[in-house]
């Protein structure tokens, strides 16, 4: 699947025999960290304790190699970080995303709010025929691989509050602010 600014749904692969290579670098939320098969995107993360989430990574993905100097590697990691700097700008990779079919579901509802705007953990739930799952919205926003490609910092309280986020508020609130969502 391709993610671009317009993209509004998402055909996800779960092909696990694939190799996942992976790369850090500096960016304006932290140390990143990017991770792709050779289908797509895997992972996208990032944090101010980059040896924790390197192991926490590496956990949800054992046997993943790092990408070391590659080129066209490099240039992936540089074009995410380009994305997390203005996620305005789109971004066109594909996606390799592994999930439940549950999350693939609220992660298809999650690619249709625009940059800019928000919706409620209830507004996901109802999207996906699914009212009464509010919890497991949020829990599969929790456990979205792709953070900012897959926009779970777009998702808030039914009273337009900021709640939890992985990668904590704070981090949220730059995206959102990044976004232009006050």
């Amino acid at each position: 699947m391709h993610r671009r600014s317009d993209a509004t749904t998402a055909t996800f692969m779960n092909d696990t025999s694939t190799t996942i290579r992976y790369a850090t670098r500096p960016s304006v939320l932290g140390t990143l960290l990017v991770a792709a098969s050779g289908k797509g995107l895997v992972a996208l993360m990032f944090s101010d304790d980059a040896d924790a989430m390197t192991l926490e990574f590496l956990h949800r993905f054992p046997g993943a190699m790092p990408a070391g100097r590659d080129s066209a590697f490099v240039a992936i990691v540089d074009k995410v970080a380009a994305f997390v700097e203005n996620p305005r700008s789109g971004l066109d990779e594909p996606l390799d995303v592994r999930g439940t079919d549950f999350q693939k579901r609220v992660w298809n509802a999650l690619l249709t709010i625009a940059p800019g705007e928000t919706a409620s953990y209830l507004d996901i739930a109802r999207q996906i025929g699914s009212p009464g799952s509010v919890r497991a919205v949020a829990q599969a926003c929790g456990a979205n691989p792709l953070s900012v490609v897959i926009p779970c910092h777009r998702v808030v309280r039914s009273d337009g509050g900021i709640s939890g986020y992985h990668w904590g508020v704070e981090k949220k609130r730059e995206l959102l602010r990044r976004e232009g969502v006050a």
